[in-house]
Formats: structure tokens, sequence, C-alpha cells
């Protein structure tokens, strides 16, 4: 316990707060207690300093052991610092490396050998640009808005032709390029094509560095690709990587369907219309970021780009003409069969695309394709919808004559069409079968017997689905 007196401080392991008489706080204790007894100061007693024997408890007997076995464990743990200490050259010295960093050296895509990462970018980070857009909108109180957007290409020519996606520019009414070097540029849209989601854009400069152009087909499964870009509108020249997760992909988007390259590297907004490139530093696709986030919860580890293969001759086509002048017109409006319509007109088939409407001298009316006929394939390609058709359609150009199979009065057939060219002023739009698909796909299943029964009314009797006096 602990006895006080005068402000002093001393310890007793007694019980009863008394201590030895031996000992030398015994001594101490005597003398403070006969200050307290006189008014007359007298000096302090000469105290023998040489410590009496201490008959210790249990618990003191244990603090000793405990200070003794840490100032053992002290010891040897700083004759182990001073060894490390000695190993590495004093306490006071860091270690560094002396590692000199690599540079990268600039290579010159080949095709022939593969490059590392960082070679990989410093090869075409100079074939890359950052697009900014903007447009012009009416908002809901008739005022007009200024809206902007941001997205990503790369150079397809040295005189300033450059290649991106359609939804990058859509609607702009002006388009800025920005390349590595700083240097910013108006643009120009040549042309654009939104079923494939492609277009080019030309800016009034020379000597630019230009891609190289792989071969998107000889892509596997698991072969590295990276995507260099303009994530977010303002992470300019970002690189992205990872391994191809999937080829021929089918995506459906809006209705609109596209054969994708799947990866596992990062594609946010405003990489659209960036390159994906191989391990060579050859542009296998092209990045588009809207298909990356049209799932309804956010998604980690997808990402996709249109193969280079499916869209090369058509980005040449635009270059030269503003427009795909190849792409296949068939020259009807068509929508989706559904069981609703086969059970009310009594068809024996519940699904094709049902042919609404022929355009007169198109492709479809040389071959003979009639209001009320089902489309139920395209070559060997089964069609349940309109998105199918679409698809398929996308395998063709100009000129390709191909077997359709139909139904018919009751009795499947088959025609051969040979697709034509898509008309001059149609060139900013899909084939009308395609705004089928956008008009008719949105509408209820009503809506389209409404519209099935006024055909019917007009060109045939309603019954079994038979046309009496075709188009």
């Amino acid at each position: 316990m602990y006895n006080d007196e005068n402000n002093l401080y001393h310890y007793t392991y007694r019980k009863d707060g008394t201590e030895s008489a031996k000992s030398v706080d015994d001594q101490i204790h005597s003398y403070q207690e006969s200050r307290s007894a006189t008014s007359t100061q007298t000096p302090p007693p000469v105290v023998d300093m040489k410590p009496a024997k201490k008959h210790h408890s249990a618990a003191g007997k244990f603090v000793a052991l405990a200070l003794a076995c840490a100032l053992i464990g002290g010891a040897a743990g700083a004759g182990i610092t001073a060894a490390v200490n000695h190993s590495s050259g004093g306490s006071e010295s860091i270690k560094v490396s002396g590692r000199t960093a690599s540079e990268v050296s600039l290579k010159t895509v080949d095709g022939k050998n593969e490059m590392s990462d960082a070679e990989n970018y410093a090869a075409n980070v100079n074939s890359v640009v950052s697009i900014n857009t903007s447009a012009t909108a009416t908002n809901i109180f008739g005022q007009s808005v200024e809206s902007a957007s941001a997205g990503s290409g790369f150079i397809l020519t040295a005189d300033g032709y450059i290649a991106t996606n359609h939804h990058v520019i859509a609607d702009a009414t002006s388009v800025k390029v920005t390349l590595y070097n700083g240097k910013t540029y108006d643009a120009a849209v040549i042309g654009s094509d939104e079923d494939y989601d492609i277009a080019v854009l030309k800016i009034d400069a020379t000597d630019l560095q230009s891609v190289t152009l792989g071969d998107s087909d000889t892509l596997n499964v698991g072969d590295q690709v990276l995507a260099i870009g303009n994530p977010l509108g303002e992470l300019t020249f970002s690189m992205s990587g990872g391994m191809v997760s999937c080829v021929n992909r089918a995506i459906n988007v809006d209705g609109t369907p596209f054969n994708m390259i799947q990866t596992d590297a990062s594609i946010n907004p405003g990489n659209s219309g960036g390159p994906l490139v191989n391990s060579y530093g050859e542009v296998v696709g092209i990045v588009s970021a809207k298909y990356s986030s049209t799932a309804q919860s956010s998604v980690e580890g997808l990402g996709f780009a249109i193969p280079i293969n499916d869209v090369a001759a058509m980005i040449q086509d635009i270059m030269t003409n503003g427009y795909v002048t190849n792409k296949p017109y068939l020259g009807v409006t068509a929508g989706t069969m559904t069981q609703e319509m086969a059970q009310q007109y009594q068809y024996s088939i519940k699904e094709g695309v049902f042919v609404y409407s022929v355009t007169d001298g198109s492709a479809a009316d040389k071959a003979g394709l009639k209001m009320g006929d089902v489309i139920t394939k395209v070559g060997d390609t089964d069609v349940a919808s309109m998105e199918d058709l679409t698809a398929a359609k996308k395998s063709y150009s100009a000129g390709d004559t191909t077997t359709f199979t139909i139904y018919r009065d009751g009795k499947t057939q088959k025609i051969d069409i040979t697709w034509g060219t898509q008309p001059t002023e149609q060139e900013s739009q899909a084939d009308t079968s395609t705004n089928a698909t956008q008009g008719q796909q949105g509408q209820s299943d009503q809506d389209m017997n409404d519209l099935f029964n006024y055909f019917f009314n007009q060109y045939g009797n309603g019954q079994g689905g038979n046309s009496q006096s075709g188009t």
C-alpha cells in the first residue's frame, strides 16, 4: 500500500501498512515522524545505506522475475537489431535499388514481332485521338440547349482520315479532334452508318501517324488485347488491357444486332471509337463502350469491340463515297411474327418475319416477295424475328443472291433474291425493313394486329393469311 505524508509516497508490502525496522524505508519513515513531532529541525540521522535483506512476498518475486526477463529480452533484441543494422550498413541507412530503369523502345508495327504492353502503347498512342462533340437540342420549354459528349478514334491515313463510332458523332453540330501532341482540329464528318455503328472524320493535317489494321478473324479466346482511348471524356490517352473473352459474340441493342469481340479489358464511356489492338500492335477492333453499359446493373470485366474485318470495307467505302454504297437493300416493311398473329389469322407457323409491304422496283419486288409472306430463313440462317433478319442481312453485300425460305398460302417455299443497293436518298437511314423494326417492335401486339388487319382489308380476305391481289 501507499503511505502519504508531506506529499511523499513510498510503497510497503505489508497488509497493515507497517514496515520492517531494518529497512531503509523504515529509517526514513521514523525520521519523518520525528520531524512532525518537534518544531525544531534537526539534521537527519546518519543512515546506514547497506541494504538489509528483505523478505519478499510471492508478488514481489513475480515482479522481479518479470523485470529480469524484460531485461534479458531487451538485450537479446538489441543484439539482433545490431546484427541486422550491421548487415545492412548501419541503422541510419535505407535500402535503395540500384536498378536502372529500362527505356521503352519505339517499334514499328510490322505484324511479325510481338511487343510488350509498354512498347505497344508507344507504337500506337500517336495514332489515337480524343473526340469532343457538341449538339444543340430543344428542351421541354422550347429553349435551345447545348450538350457535349466525348469519345475516341484512331487515324487511318497520314492526311487526316479518322475512324470512330457512329454514336460518338450522331447529331453533333461540331466535332473537335485532339491529338496526343495536344493539337486540336475541327473535324468534318465524311459519313457514318448506324447499322454498323461506324463513322469517318477528316481533319486538315498532314504527316500523321496512322494505325495498321490487323485480321480480327485470327483472334482466339485468351489472346491479349489492349484498348487505348479517352475514358470518361477526361482521362485522355489511357490504356487498359485484358484478354479476348469471346469471339463472334452476338449483342442486341435497341433491336439492332451486332457481332462483337468480347474482352475483359476495362471499357468505359469515352472509350467508344478507340482502337482495340493485339499483341502485335495491329488494330483488330473498334471499341464500343455503348454496348458495355447496356446492362440494367453495374458490370465488370465486360467490354466489346466491333471486329475490324466486319467494317473495314465499309470504312473505305465511306472515305470514298461518303456512305456505304454496297450496303444490301431488300425493300420491305416488315416486323416480327407473333403467336397471337398466327392464331388469329390461322397461320401454321408462329415465328418469322411478317412482310407488311414491298417497295415497288426493289429487290424483294423483283423476286416476287409479297405482303403477307413470312420469311423463315435467309440462306442457311433461321429467321425467327426481325433482329435475326437484320443480322443475316449484314452477311451480304449488294449484288449477292440469296435463297429465302418463306411461308405463303399455308405452304413453305423458296425464292432467290438478289440484294439491291440502298438508294442514295436513304444512305443515312437504315433499310425499310430495319425502320419497321424500330417503329413496330416497341408497339403492342394489338397495334401490330391492327396494322395487319389494315393490309388484309386492303389487299386480301384476311382468312388464313392468303393474299389475293398482292402488291
